[in-house]
């Protein structure tokens, strides 16, 4: 896979970075998507010495949309993935995630002072590759998304993130992604006795206002500053 540099982001007037958060994109965007909502979170209280990285995904043929090329995390094959999944694209994308963590410890930044996020198939990526991250994270942030070959998560999560934080967004009109899908995963999690954080929002496959200020506490909790 070819994958351009991700769009790395920081508080103009910070000096001592000491987190990161590396932000996956949905399916047809790029690392463009978030760069708004990032640069809003890095000039919030707390967190303004974070670092954001937004990578890009790379082009590949997406056989849902009739093989047409854009950028995806994995393939999808139909309406609803559960039923068929591209466990190579998913743990390709996984490998790819790993290295962007490894790049943050290279820097200097603590693992349990890094967190995933993402959206839609981006956020599916996040949680795949954070509870099977063999460092502790600092936490999860799942929005309008699912778990990913959820059957193989009891027997290949590893025990560094079994207790870390996730907050996981949905929308009650979201018709790309079923809040019934989301809420298998949800229930998944929770009977594997994942400590999740939930919200619903009046919105479609996309997110709101109140998401972004839930995602700010959320992220001040979990990346508390001396």
């Amino acid at each position: 896979m070819n994958y351009q540099p991700p769009l790395v982001l920081t508080n103009t007037n910070s000096h001592n970075i000491n987190a990161s958060i590396i932000w996956l994109h949905g399916l047809g965007a790029d690392g463009y998507d978030f760069e708004p909502v990032a640069q809003q979170l890095l000039q919030q209280p707390n967190l303004s010495n974070v670092r954001f990285i937004l990578p890009h995904a790379p082009e590949m043929a997406v056989t849902r949309n009739n093989g047409y090329i854009m950028p995806a995390w994995y393939d999808v094959y139909g309406i609803t993935p559960i039923s068929k999944e591209d466990e190579t694209g998913i743990k390709s994308s996984q490998i790819y995630i790993d290295a962007l963590i490894q790049n943050e410890l290279d820097q200097g930044i603590p693992s349990e002072r890094i967190v995933l996020a993402g959206f839609s198939q981006g956020g599916a990526i996040a949680l795949y590759t954070a509870l099977r991250y063999p460092q502790k994270l600092a936490g999860v942030l799942a929005l309008s998304t699912y778990m990913p070959l959820k059957q193989a998560l009891a027997t290949e999560a590893l025990p560094a993130n079994a207790s870390t934080p996730i907050f996981m967004a949905h929308g009650t009109f979201d018709d790309i992604i079923s809040m019934e899908m989301c809420q298998i995963s949800l229930n998944l999690l929770k009977n594997l006795q994942y400590t999740v954080s939930w919200h619903e929002y009046n919105m479609a496959h996309s997110v709101c206002a109140k998401e972004i200020a839930d995602i700010r506490d959320f992220l001040q909790q979990i990346l508390p500053q001396d």
